[in-house]
């Protein structure tokens, strides 16, 4: 048998993955970790919004274990014919909506996509592998649907205190509200049919390829336009920082050797308000890229009007995750944050996408 005979051969045997919003900021660096693994026929699922780019996905090229396929999760045929085409044994579902901004303007694609979405995709995995209630197709048997949430469904933390994955939910923004809808229907499906189901929350991500829009992406390419920096309130609102590639790695473990009906919290211990984010991002880039005229970038920080509803601080108990199934993050933020800016600043071009 020829090589490549073979090598099609074994591609038609390997199990396939359903990754939806791969083109985004954290399905894209999933995809890299997976593709890298070599152990899955990858189908990439995005609907290409805004804040989906295929430039995030150069890696995949010429990859013959990767497809893309530009689509709607909420387009209920779409979704339902390519789980009869492929047979998928595995979801992973990042496609949302997820700017908070964003949702206080238009919360009706935040419901459609994140709550109709993710029932379409539950709908489609329930028939494709079960019969009934609690009862599986023949094969089907070790199928899992992942389904990748946040921290913000929670609410708001006072100065003390973690998210763990008892806290109660209890979201103040449209945003969070639809995520936190999600999850309640991935939970049903567990409770209700057997569905084989795991939720994953995490905090704040940050890394390469995350939209211009968000807050570290924004003090970059503000600092170097020499515009103001904008900073909601006093600054002094605390998010618990995640490097993207700690994030993926617990996503994968939690896929593969979490249980089902489980929820998985991961954070990575990292608080920090948002005046230090900025003053030391500022500071990395006054080493790393000197203004001309000798100035400090610190100078643009801009306190402007704090968002509506704003949440005062988030942090995870990664307890969980960590003591399971032995995750834990490799990146503080002092030194994930300084990859991130470097890769930003040897990726200028991407602050015009």
């Amino acid at each position: 048998m020829c090589i490549l005979a073979f090598a099609l051969l074994q591609i038609g045997k390997m199990r396939k993955i359903l990754v939806t919003g791969g083109a985004g900021f954290i399905g894209s660096n999933y995809l890299k970790l997976v593709l890298e693994q070599g152990d899955w026929q990858v189908i990439n699922l995005d609907k290409l919004t805004y804040a989906g780019n295929l430039g995030n996905l150069s890696f995949s090229r010429d990859n013959p274990n990767y497809n893309f396929i530009e689509g709607d999760i909420c387009d209920t045929t779409l979704v339902q014919k390519l789980f009869e085409e492929h047979q998928f044994c595995r979801v992973v579902h990042f496609a949302a909506e997820s700017h908070v901004d964003n949702s206080i303007d238009n919360p009706t694609e935040f419901v459609q996509t994140n709550i109709v979405g993710t029932f379409n995709l539950l709908q489609a995995a329930f028939r494709n592998w079960m019969q009934g209630p609690y009862s599986y197709k023949k094969g089907k048997e070790n199928c899992r649907f992942v389904h990748i949430s946040t921290d913000e469904v929670y609410g708001s933390l006072g100065k003390t205190g973690l998210f763990t994955e008892q806290t109660p939910y209890s979201p103040n923004s449209p945003y969070s509200a639809s995520k936190a809808s999600s999850d309640m229907l991935v939970r049903s499906y567990f409770h209700t049919y057997g569905m084989p189901v795991i939720t994953t929350n995490c905090s704040n991500n940050y890394g390469p390829h995350q939209h211009r829009e968000k807050l570290i992406p924004t003090i970059i390419r503000k600092a170097l336009s020499g515009e103001p920096i904008p900073i909601y309130g006093d600054g002094l609102n605390i998010r618990d920082w995640l490097y993207v590639d700690d994030h993926c790695r617990g996503i994968d473990l939690a896929a593969n050797e979490g249980v089902i009906g489980e929820t998985y919290n991961i954070g990575g211990e990292n608080e920090r308000t948002n005046l230090y984010i900025a003053q030391h991002i500022t500071a990395i880039m006054n080493q790393l890229t000197p203004k001309k005229n000798g100035g400090n970038y610190a100078d643009q920080i801009d306190f402007v009007s704090d968002r509506p509803g704003h949440d005062f601080r988030y942090a995870i108990d990664a307890t969980k995750i960590m003591g399971q199934l032995g995750w834990k993050p490799q990146e503080d933020f002092e030194s994930g944050i300084k990859k991130t800016v470097s890769w930003y600043l040897e990726n200028k071009n991407r602050f015009k996408e």
